[in-house]
């Protein structure tokens, strides 16, 4: 059709020519634009069998003509003023033929052209169309001819045991079929019957794989409910089948195999989960209960060609096993695996090349990050030195850890310089650091969670031993000013007026065994940040502060119940308080000039816990007075407020509530009195017997009428009190030369001497106590108000003019 199309157009152009050459020789030359005119609109609907470009060539030349003769006309009217009337009138003739022959010419090309333009674009897109379905059809087809080749070709190899040529053409295939099914108007049951053949082609070839897998590994484990235990890993087994060759042939031959199978999983993806699986075996069942249970040991038995690795318990007395021994074993089931199982070169595909690997080096990235850290965290934490003096010993460890990860990097199982094991074990100092700190807040939490009612006695004579401090000022000037300015300070003031001996001494009482420990614990914790590094010297001093921190808020709430109900415990508690707050006064100067800076300078304080430890212990005990206060008054409220006590039932309830008192009191004693300091016993029982006196005494007063029986049953009982109540400050065997200060009774119970005058006012009479009051000036009148001693008489004695005098005489 386009060859006839051609001949067409070249036929009609040789015939516009030939037209065109007649047409010149007719000899018309007076009409040259006309003629052209006439030649444009002859061949009128065939201009696209014409030389288009040969026309607007001429054209263009006959413009450039008319346009040269235009110039010139120009140039001779306004230049040359030449008259050219009839020559220009000409020249627009022939411009306006020229015009309208434009015109024409272009409206022919916009309406004939264009529309043939159209057909032929319309012609080209159907064409294009159709050779691209047909080129896609081709391409179907091709993939399903390489899907097909395939899996004849997988099939081939799988008999020939060439697993990793059969795992590369279902991986082929595989390809194909994702390029068919991304093909859009494919078949749709064609692609599933593809599809369900590749995956029971890939299926039946990874079954078989995992059975000539089972073969090279099985395992012997525990059942599956049980925990893994120590009594549980001794029943495991790994057994390693035909790793025993016998000639270099078989060993050779065996690599290939057990790589070949490998390559195929790795090929098919599945090796990473093959691996995984027994990565988790071994991991479980053995690595971890080595490094966990000392007693465990490797033991490994030969059966024929067969190697069978299983676990031994021994007897052990050690708790964590050194890390040398545990990387001992490590080695030993890892070199066993390595040699006979993941010495196997794999092929991994990487972005830009396949890449050689090993598959120890596989397994070793699945299983040394946790390995790792079961090794940190049952081993290497467990033997870090809990003293300074040690820390030598320990670059052993650091030198077992190196060569143990030289081990496993030849083997293949590790890469790169350095690991978070060798950095945990060459990290000592900050180790021993977070240990200490971490092994005394640990001893200080179960000091303080311990019973607090055994005790032991502490006089002004105890002191805390400290171990030798080394030279504070070595190898700082700044410090060696510091402790020469001290020195001298101390030695001017040994030239003054010396004090006692004890003055600044705590006193004699009971503290908890557990809080004597734990003040040890804080000048030991002090001495080990003397000969520490700087940064263990300032982690180990705030951990000392931190102690007492946990001191005052643990003790109070883990103890709440105990000190709230038993006394004697509220006694050592405060005791234990006033113990800590008098070493803290002190702690912090002995040690001062041995730490580093900003310690060193005046931050090594512990004085601002002082105030707390004191409150807390105080409190305590103020409050366990209060209770017993409480008590007290209670018992007393059954006295019936002391009226008609010469009735015989309200005297022995009296009596009763009197003796109850004592005894209570007596019992305090007993329990405080060895605890206790004298001087806090005796203000703390002087306030309990203070407050019962000072209730007889409001009771008594308050009476209206008191007859002479019940006069004598008061003084009575008030003798009792006299008598009995000073008994509670009788002073230990041992305590004698504290004897005057529980005598003077006086001193530690205020009421007592008013007290004493209302005994007296009892079983007086009228004369002996204006007597005794002495015109405002007597003993009577320091204890009792002119009002009390008024009351007292009116309810004694009966109104009569000698009262009257009496009470006349009281103002």
């Amino acid at each position: 059709m386009q060859m006839a199309l051609l001949r067409q157009v070249e036929f009609e152009r040789f015939c516009g020519a030939g037209e065109i050459v007649q047409t010149r020789e007719s000899g018309h030359p007076t009409a040259d634009m006309a003629s052209f005119v006439t030649e444009v609109l002859a061949h009128s609907g065939k201009l696209e069998k014409e030389d288009l470009s040969t026309k607007i060539s001429k054209l263009c030349t006959r413009v450039e003509k008319v346009k040269g003769e235009v110039c010139e006309l120009i140039n001779n009217k306004y230049d040359e003023f030449l008259p050219s009337m009839q020559s220009t009138e000409d020249l627009v003739f022939q411009v306006d033929g020229l015009s309208t022959d434009v015109d024409q010419l272009r409206s022919r090309i916009e309406n004939e052209v264009s529309r043939d333009l159209h057909v032929a674009i319309t012609e080209y897109a159907d064409l294009k169309e159709q050779l691209e379905k047909n080129t896609v059809i081709l391409s179907v087809l091709k993939q399903l001819q390489k899907f097909d080749s395939a899996i004849e070709e997988y099939n081939c190899a799988f008999m020939g045991k060439n697993y990793i040529a059969a795992a590369q053409h279902l991986e082929e295939a595989q390809t194909s079929l994702t390029q068919l099914k991304a093909r859009k108007g494919c078949e749709l049951k064609l692609l599933n019957a593809l599809r369900i053949e590749l995956t029971v082609q890939m299926t039946k070839l990874i079954c078989h794989l995992g059975e000539e897998w089972q073969q090279l590994v099985t395992w012997k484990l525990p059942p599956t409910k049980e925990p893994i235990t120590l009594e549980s890993v001794v029943k495991t087994e790994l057994h390693l089948s035909a790793l025993m060759p016998e000639t270099e042939e078989e060993e050779d031959g065996k690599a290939l195999h057990l790589g070949s199978v490998l390559q195929a999983f790795a090929i098919l993806g599945e090796l990473k989960t093959k691996l995984k699986f027994f990565s988790n075996l071994l991991m479980n069942y053995i690595l971890k209960p080595l490094v966990k249970y000392p007693s465990l040991h490797i033991q490994t038995v030969v059966q024929s060609k067969d190697t069978i690795l299983q676990l031994r318990c021994t007897e052990s007395d050690v708790e964590h096993a050194a890390p040398e021994d545990v990387f001992i074993k490590l080695l030993m089931v890892l070199e066993l695996l390595h040699k006979h199982l993941l010495d196997v070169p794999l092929e991994e595909t990487t972005k830009t090349e396949k890449e050689k690997v090993v598959l120890s080096q596989v397994l070793g990235n699945m299983i040394w990050e946790d390995l790792s850290e079961c090794i940190i965290k049952d081993c290497l934490v467990y033997s870090i030195p809990t003293d300074s003096s040690k820390l030598e010993e320990y670059e052993e460890v650091i030198k077992t850890t190196e060569k143990f990860e030289k081990a496993l990097k030849d083997m293949k199982f590790l890469k790169g310089d350095s690991t978070n094991l060798l950095k945990y074990a060459q990290n000592v100092n900050a180790l021993f650091a977070s240990k200490k700190c971490q092994d005394v807040i640990v001893a200080a939490r179960n000091l303080m969670t311990s019973e607090i009612h055994t005790t032991v006695k502490i006089t002004p004579e105890s002191k805390v031993s400290v171990q030798k401090l080394p030279n504070p000022g070595s190898g700082d000037r700044l410090k060696t000013q510091q402790v020469s300015r001290a020195i001298q300070e101390s030695a001017n003031l040994e030239t003054q007026n010396k004090l006692g001996q004890h003055t600044f001494s705590l006193p004699a009482c009971r503290i908890s065994e557990s809080v004597q420990k734990l003040v040890n614990l804080a000048y030991s914790t002090m001495t080990e940040a003397a000969s520490s590094g700087n940064q263990c010297a300032i982690q180990l001093f705030y951990t000392v502060r931190h102690i007492f921190h946990l001191f005052h808020d643990v003790v109070p709430t883990y103890h709440k119940e105990n000190l709230q109900k038993l006394p004697q415990l509220t006694a050592i508690h405060h005791n234990n308080c006033m113990y800590i707050a008098h070493h803290l006064l002190t702690l912090g100067h002995q040690f001062r000039y041995h730490l580093p800076s900003p310690l060193c300078e005046g931050a090594a304080t512990f004085v601002d816990l002082v105030p707390g430890l004191r409150r807390l212990g105080t409190e305590s005990f103020l409050a366990q007075l209060r209770l017993q206060k409480e008590e007290l008054l209670g018992r007393l409220s059954s006295a019936k407020n002391f009226a008609n006590v010469d009735v015989e039932e309200n005297y022995i309830a009296a009596n009763k509530a009197l003796r109850q008192i004592m005894h209570q009191l007596k019992r305090l004693g007993n329990v405080w009195q060895d605890v206790l300091p004298v001087h806090i016993y005796c203000k703390a029982m002087g306030t309990l017997l203070n407050t019962v006196i000072t209730e007889m005494i409001s009771k008594i007063t308050a009476l209206e009428d008191i007859s002479a029986e019940s006069g004598d049953k008061l003084h009575t009982l008030c003798k009792t009190m006299v008598e009995e109540g000073p008994l509670i400050f009788t002073p230990l065997a041992e305590e004698n030369q504290n004897k005057r200060y529980q005598e003077e009774v006086p001193v530690f119970v205020p009421k007592w001497m008013k007290f004493k005058e209302l005994l007296i006012v009892l079983q007086a009479s009228l004369q002996e106590i204006v007597d005794r009051w002495t015109d405002g000036h007597g003993p009577l009148a320091v204890e009792f108000s002119p009002v009390e001693v008024k009351s007292l008489i009116r309810a004694l004695f009966q109104n009569t003019g000698r009262r009257a005098a009496a009470l006349a005489k009281i103002i």
